[in-house]
């Protein structure tokens, strides 16, 4: 898969978009303005042949895509062609449900990851929700070694630490910060998985998604659940972590904001 102290700088970046056919616009402007070297997309909300393909290409990038009808869908789009394009876990599990794409751009490998939401607490969701933790993690032992270049770019839906949580107390043992599912987060880091953010600011607080309802974003009420996990390679090239906060404002934005490193020669 080479090594990552061969490539160029690269910005690397993660927007659950929240249906793209319904944000299509913003996310070409996005591209145009902003000029990363890899965007992994979440909620695509469309299978591939409604996807706005020729003009990803006609703004400069490939696509790689993982489609499926109104619900979920992920994607991986590259100035470079990205290579060895993996659809789902392949672990012999049925699952309907687009989350996962991988792919080699510039030397790395790139996941982009939608993971369960788990609607309510102890509901087949939330228990479908900590199984997929577990399939994810199995499959990279299975698959992946630590010391390789990759990351895994998502929408988590976990809040890792009460920092990342606009009112910790009001969210514990609510969904999405619940014990199960931050420790089935850290099981998933434990194969060797560093959070981009924390390694650069270890005591910011900074958000990337906010409810819709209530005037979650104008109080600034949200939660980090949008992630950069890396390997050990690509931390140790980290040179910049941040939120793109700006994206979340305007005429009908996601209810995400796109989280972005970049990986430094």
């Amino acid at each position: 898969m080479g090594d990552v102290r061969r490539c160029r700088a690269m910005k690397i970046v993660t927007w659950n978009v929240n249906s793209v056919r319904a944000r299509q616009e913003r996310l070409l402007n996005w591209l145009k303005t902003r000029q990363p070297d890899v965007l992994c997309l979440q909620e695509l909300k469309c299978v591939e042949k409604d996807f706005p393909l020729e003009a990803v290409r006609e703004a400069g990038y490939h696509a790689a895509l993982y489609g499926q009808k109104t619900y979920n869908g992920v994607a991986i789009l590259a100035k470079a062609e990205p290579k060895d394009v993996v659809q789902g876990i392949p672990d012999g599990v049925e699952d309907p449900q687009s989350r996962v794409i991988a792919a080699t751009v510039n030397g790395v490998r790139v996941m982009s990851v939608y993971a369960p939401n788990g609607q309510a607490v102890d509901s087949p969701a939330y228990e479908y929700k900590l199984e997929w933790y577990s399939r994810l993690r199995r499959y990279l032992d299975t698959k992946h070694k630590p010391d390789e270049p990759m990351v895994l770019c998502g929408d988590w839906n976990v809040a890792p630490e009460n920092i990342d949580v606009w009112d910790p107390r009001l969210w514990e043992g609510q969904t999405l910060f619940t014990l199960k599912e931050r420790d089935a987060l850290q099981r998933l880091c434990a194969f060797g998985l560093a959070d981009t953010f924390r390694k650069l600011h270890p005591d910011v607080q900074k958000f990337s998604w906010w409810d819709y309802r209530m005037l979650g974003f104008p109080k600034n009420q949200g939660l980090r659940i949008d992630h950069i996990l890396a390997t050990a390679p690509v931390v140790e090239r980290l040179a910049q972590a941040d939120v793109d906060r700006e994206e979340r404002k305007g005429k009908q934005p996601s209810d995400h904001a796109p989280y972005w490193i970049e990986i430094k020669d």
